[in-house]
């Protein structure tokens, strides 16, 4: 009979310095993606640090026999498997790279989350499986009772739960984001029956880890706590509003790097442990900054609604709007000395980066001092503005964040805001009773005019009026972001 191992064989030393080698890239590679300047490079060596740690996990199982002991029927049939699987995700890794938009880039960063769950979960649940025949040891000696006596359980337990939660709560993500899910499904976050629901998976979970503390647990109990952890994961999400994906997306993140983490105890690989604690700290370092740029707890973003019923506000809430067109904002342009261009999700839907840039390249070739601010939770995933501007070749210098561009408002002549909404809302300070309130803005209105292009004055994630579209100093330019921006190019360059 075959009998797989689960725990690591003996290495050579030359594997264990791969396996270094792969974790410091891992470690540099994050560092660099720090920067701007950096953050290919650094993106590229992280992506070559996998590549290493996959080609030496092929070649510990095709030919040390790792984790399949010393059964060359074992190796011959997993040598297919890994082939194809190499093959067929490297197939769909590059459609994706090719296929994809940058406007489907959230939705796409939400179903890796989930993937990196599901193989956490997968993993584990194999594990169990195989525990459940007796046909697993670990190293040498132990058997069947280290599963019984919670050696690896809670590893086992962990791996499943969260990577449960991670898998189920990133494609509830996935079809938020892509719309894809039908607006208030399951009601809003006070409704009775998903609480009630949300409370017996929660109290399923402690019963479940008083037997994990004894060790009594069972191939059974583990299934269960899947079903639980797939459930609890939709729960968690779907009263979520879009408003705070950019934060459940980092933090989803976080959560498939702490399952990956788990299910490394489980190979004991430990490079599979350090890039996953990687991968979940970074998440986690990344959903405080978003928390911070919203001026919101965590526990606000997840367990308060905020922002599902964007767009159903109408245009009769406005009074006093002025609304221009390109043929009149051309003139203002040429008058000025220095332009901040304010990027939102409308540019993404848009797809007018590249309009963006050409726009902002035309001003500057007449001596106008452009520049960029960029809101922390702008778009539908932590730093969607910079990645839609560093596709269409705008300058690293020209973007700054919210802190660096808040006091350069007062000395512009023009800000142009493009498909933004609550991150230039002035109720974050004027209202106490709005749900935006005390969270940081860009101050727009400080300049001398404000130019928002947007295609109605419908409301934003939030649901709320934005007083800026009344000011005095703010003209509205109503149409698709791309087409108002190329009107203005032409009408700049008859000039």
């Amino acid at each position: 009979m075959i009998t797989p191992t689960i725990a690591a064989m003996d290495t050579t030393l030359i594997e264990q310095l791969v396996y270094m080698a792969s974790a410091f890239f891992f470690v540099t590679g994050l560092k660099k993606l720090t920067k701007v300047k950096t953050a290919r490079a650094g993106n590229r060596m992280a992506s070559i640090a996998m590549l290493v740690a996959v080609l030496m996990t092929v070649y510990l199982v095709a030919f040390k026999g790792q984790f399949h002991g010393d059964s060359v029927e074992a190796i011959k049939a997993s040598i297919p498997w890994m082939v194809g699987g190499l093959v067929v995700g490297g197939l769909i890794g590059i459609f994706l790279a090719k296929k994809v938009e940058m406007t489907e880039m959230p939705e796409l960063v939400a179903f890796f989350n989930g993937m990196g769950g599901a193989s956490s979960l997968f993993v584990a649940l194999a594990t169990v499986v195989a525990f459940g025949s007796g046909a697993v040891s670990i190293g040498s000696e132990q058997t069947l009772s280290a599963f019984k006596g919670g050696d690896i359980s809670l590893s086992i337990g962990l791996s499943i739960l969260i990577g449960s939660v991670t898998l189920t709560g990133s494609l509830v993500a996935y079809a938020k984001l892509s719309g894809k899910m039908w607006k208030n499904r399951f009601g809003p976050v006070g409704t009775p029956g998903l609480n009630i629901l949300l409370a017996v998976a929660a109290i399923g979970l402690v019963v479940f880890g008083g037997f994990l503390a004894t060790g009594a647990m069972s191939t059974t109990a583990f299934l269960i706590l899947t079903a639980v952890a797939l459930f609890l994961g939709v729960g968690l999400v779907v009263p979520i509003g879009g408003a705070d994906m950019p934060v459940v997306i980092s933090l989803l993140n976080s959560y498939s790097g702490i399952a990956a983490a788990m299910t490394g105890f489980i190979l004991q690989n430990n490079l599979l442990i350090v890039a996953g604690m990687l991968v979940g700290a970074a998440g986690l370092i990344l959903t405080q900054i978003m928390c911070k740029a919203m001026n919101r707890s965590l526990s606000n973003v997840l367990f308060a609604k905020f922002g599902e019923d964007d767009g159903e506000k109408g245009d009769t809430e406005y009074k006093g709007v002025t609304s221009t067109s390109a043929e009149e904002l051309a003139p203002l342009l040429e008058a000025a000395s220095k332009v901040i261009i304010v990027p939102g999700y409308g540019l993404a839907v848009a797809q007018a980066q590249h309009k963006c840039r050409e726009l902002g390249d035309l001003l500057e070739a007449t001596g106008i001092d452009v520049s960029y601010g960029i809101h922390p939770v702008a778009g539908r995933m932590p730093g969607h503005m910079n990645v839609l501007l560093a596709e269409a070749d705008v300058a690293y210098e020209k973007l700054f964040d919210l802190d660096q561009i808040n006091g350069e408002f007062k000395n512009a002549e023009i800000v142009i805001v493009i498909g933004a909404n609550d991150v230039c809302n002035p109720e974050a300070y004027d209202n106490p009773a709005s749900p935006i309130a005390g969270m940081p803005v860009l101050d727009v209105w400080d300049a001398q005019t404000v130019i928002v292009i947007k295609r109605s004055l419908s409301a934003g994630y939030a649901g709320i009026k934005n007083p800026l579209f009344e000011r005095d100093n703010c003209l509205m330019f109503f149409g698709d972001a791309k087409q108002a921006l190329e009107d203005m190019v032409t009408e700049f360059k008859d000039l």
